[in-house]
């Protein structure tokens, strides 16, 4: 299993910036790549950027330029620090990684509230 622990969410205005964390904690023998994804009211959840463990980085088209996801592989973390936000920005922000047990195995964070005000 791998317990998943999200922090750095919140309220920001137009603009604005914030710091997503992720930390990645169990019995797994690695963690190949780790991501994030956001979901807004009403729409589909949608891919906001993933890492690999090597740190090739793929963004979604929406917040390229913006966004920018790092990793701490000591840590089992990663991070997207969110830069000009925007009120279409406003979601659930999901933490998800892929795990290596005997196979791979993808979990899900319980998700942590970006909300950005005009």
């Amino acid at each position: 299993q791998v317990q998943l622990v999200e922090s750095g969410g919140g309220l920001v205005q137009t603009g604005g910036s914030l710091r997503l964390s992720c930390v990645a904690s169990g019995n797994f023998f690695s963690i190949p790549l780790m991501g994030w994804h956001r979901q807004a009211p009403g729409k589909q959840r949608e891919l906001v950027a993933t890492i690999t463990r090597g740190g090739v980085t793929n963004y979604g088209d929406s917040v390229k330029g913006r966004f920018t996801i790092s990793i701490d592989t000591e840590k089992n973390t990663v991070y997207v620090q969110m830069n000009s936000l925007k009120p279409e920005d406003t979601a659930v922000y999901f933490c998800n990684v892929r795990a290596k047990f005997v196979s791979y195995q993808d979990y899900w964070g319980q998700g942590t509230q970006v909300t950005v005000s005009s």
